[in-house]
């Protein structure tokens, strides 16, 4: 069974839901291996424009088997959600298009109580000596960390306990116990875990229909192409991002296999914006300020799927583009909102830092020290065109042609496909 993994190579907003959409119409299978409901993939058909947070984005495609892995956390209302969202579409999801883990943790009330509460007191505690640079992580508030610290801790709960009526509740229990010390600390309310077990009840009689082993059910798919969905970017890996302003789950090719439970990934595809952009606090050493940064935000419509916060953008970094072409071998990239760029007269990119009054380049290790990082900067000519029209690379203007050859380069992979807007039409394949 050939397999692609769709990578995010920046810090995430790459555009993948547009890409993986595009690509789920060769795919037989879609796959979500980590993250949860912090994610926010677009897609757009037509006029018709529909967000998902936790669901596969093959799932706009009919015939298509969406699997959520076991690397996930999810959250059941918003699943919940989602999937009355498809039913008001015409979209009926049965457990033939919609398969989710029995070894994928959930999220639960307390895990977002926490999650808040613990934001506020995070930036409280690093304001302090990080101050001129802001700080906050910029978690969604979701209860993303909190439910993969109880996954390493081994306290968590699991989809295969949740839908058993018993084993939730013993565990609700157990966790309560420890819970609602926590949150007293932090002033949130208390929860009792028979009120919990009992909002919890009607979440798992509705979703009990689609959980499965998926490992064994992506066994069976041999002969299909089956696509992994990447969700968040690699510069927000717990281990290769900008420790500590990252993610909590690895969204890189190595998490990919351990969150979906393969052993072989045959393609991986990084997707890059033809700019930078990240939401939420850390280093983005290539970020435009004011004006500037709103030439990119605007017309790049740049603000979160999940949260609506104004995303922070910046000129492409071609530091960070090898950093992660490092971590996840990139058999050939996709380039994304190149028609975003159309406005200016000169495009920069960013080739090497300047650390302590040193050239560097690669990506440090210590947010402190990427936060001090001055961008050395190449210029090219732009194109001062529209080109949210054009279908072929041959049609893009010479410019905009030079642009792509040159973060082929930069990147060290081939550039295959190229996104000139957000409808499934506005792709040139190259």
């Amino acid at each position: 069974m050939p397999v692609t993994a769709i990578i995010g190579a920046q810090w995430g907003d790459e555009g993948k839901g547009k890409i993986v959409d595009f690509l789920s119409e060769k795919a037989d299978v879609v796959v979500r291996a980590a993250g949860g409901a912090n994610a926010g993939h677009t897609i757009i058909i037509g006029k018709d424009k529909t967000v998902f947070h936790l669901i596969p984005s093959g799932i706009m495609r009919e015939g298509t088997l969406n699997v959520m892995g076991n690397g996930m956390v999810i959250d059941p209302i918003v699943l919940i959600e989602e999937l009355d969202k498809l039913e008001k579409k015409g979209i009926t999801v049965g457990p033939e298009r919609l398969a989710i883990s029995r070894r994928a943790h959930v999220i639960m009330d307390y895990h977002k109580a926490l999650d808040k509460a613990d934001m506020i007191k995070d930036y409280e505690r690093r304001v302090e000596h990080l101050s001129e640079k802001g700080v906050e992580i910029g978690t969604t508030g979701r209860g993303i960390g909190p439910c993969y610290a109880d996954k390493a801790s081994r306290t968590g709960i699991r989809m295969a306990d949740f839908i058993d009526n018993t084993a939730r509740l013993e565990l609700l229990k157990k966790n309560l116990a420890v819970k609602n010390v926590l949150l007293k600390h932090f002033g949130q309310e208390e929860m009792t875990a028979e009120e919990l077990d009992e909002r919890c009840r009607g979440r798992a009689e509705r979703l009990k229909p689609f959980v499965v082993d998926t490992g064994v059910l992506l066994e069976q798919q041999k002969g299909k192409n089956i696509l992994i969905e990447g969700a968040q970017g690699t510069m927000l890996d717990i281990d290769h991002g900008t420790y500590p302003y990252v993610t909590s789950s690895n969204p890189t090719v190595g998490g990919d296999m351990i969150g979906v439970g393969i052993s072989r990934i045959d393609k991986v595809v990084g997707i890059f914006k033809a700019y930078t952009t990240r939401v939420g606090g850390g280093p983005l050493p290539t970020e435009l300020h004011g004006d500037e940064g709103e030439k990119l935000r605007q017309p790049g419509g740049e603000y979160g799927a999940t949260t609506g916060r104004p995303r922070r953008c910046g000129w492409f970094d071609g530091v960070v583009a090898r950093h992660t072409m490092r971590v996840n071998g990139y058999t050939e990239v996709m380039v994304t909102k190149l028609d975003v760029l159309d406005g200016f007269e000169t495009i920069k990119v960013c080739t090497a830092y300047e650390l302590d009054g040193e050239r560097i380049e690669h990506f440090p290790s210590r947010a402190e020290d990427a936060m001090k990082c001055k961008p050395v900067y190449e210029e090219l000519p732009g194109w001062k065109q529209d080109i949210t029209g054009v279908r072929k690379l041959k049609h893009l203007p010479k410019a905009a042609r030079n642009y792509i050859s040159y973060l082929e380069k930069l990147i060290g992979a081939k550039i295959s496909l190229i996104s000139v807007g957000p409808s499934r039409e506005q792709t040139i394949e190259k």
